[in-house]
């Protein structure tokens, strides 16, 4: 098998090539200021997961599904309203808080996140599940904690005592999610040594930045991702 690689796409969305060669885009967001031009157009997608309903994380779900139909991971309301709005059968793996769905060998077990969720357009703010996070284990045995948009909470402890995660891929950006002396909490309790910071440096509203985390987590390996910059895991 190859090796999995991380690529930033700008805000909280990027991309994971899997060990077996699966491409999962989690919260992709096209629009947003910091996305590479080197990653447009999308070639390909084979499993899109979504976190929760802000139209920076959702926004660009219906496009992803017509352009490369990809198997839907997110919360049942979620995936039953994109099933709603053209992408026909999201629902079939629509789950919840705690439950694991297994896609094409890679595990999707949804955990909690502080945070809203809902889309909003011009007819008002549709509800869409509360938000959440994702412990994705790949082929490989490899574990992502995907945190999703979040502020730090007691329960990442068990996160971490269920599923060991071996990276953790947390927002720090501040002001809409946690910044990085929260991220560094979330680190401890969780006990993991890796971590991918992103959803900041987008607008100057997120002002959280990797060196801070740096300073606030002696002993984790931060992973200083530039937008279009792929790493190996």
């Amino acid at each position: 098998m190859v090796s999995v690689t991380f690529t930033w796409l700008g805000h909280g969305g990027y991309r994971i090539d899997s060990a077996g060669g699966k491409r999962i885009y989690v919260d992709p967001w096209l629009e947003n200021p910091k996305f590479p031009e080197s990653e447009k157009p999308i070639e390909r997608a084979d499993i899109l997961a979504i976190t929760h309903g802000h139209g920076d994380h959702v926004a660009n779900a219906l496009q992803l599904y017509r352009e490369h139909s990809p198997k839907v991971v997110a919360i049942f309301e979620l995936a039953s309203w994109l099933e709603s709005r053209g992408a026909e059968g999201a629902s079939a793996l629509g789950m919840n808080k705690g439950g694991t769905v297994e896609v094409d060998g890679i595990a999707f077990t949804m955990t909690d996140a502080l945070h809203s969720s809902g889309f909003q357009d011009e007819s008002g703010i549709t509800y869409l599940g509360e938000a959440a996070g994702f412990v994705i284990e790949l082929e490989n045995g490899l574990k992502l904690y995907a945190a999703g948009d979040t502020a730090v909470f007691g329960d990442m402890q068990l996160i971490g005592r269920l599923y060991s995660p071996d990276v953790a891929i947390l927002p720090i950006g501040d002001h809409f999610t946690m910044g990085p002396k929260q991220a560094a909490l979330a680190l401890e309790l969780l006990g993991t040594k890796r971590c991918i910071p992103v959803h900041w440096g987008t607008f100057g509203l997120l002002t959280g930045t990797p060196d801070v985390l740096r300073e606030q987590a002696p002993g984790v390996d931060v992973l200083d991702v530039e937008p279009g910059q792929t790493i190996e895991l």
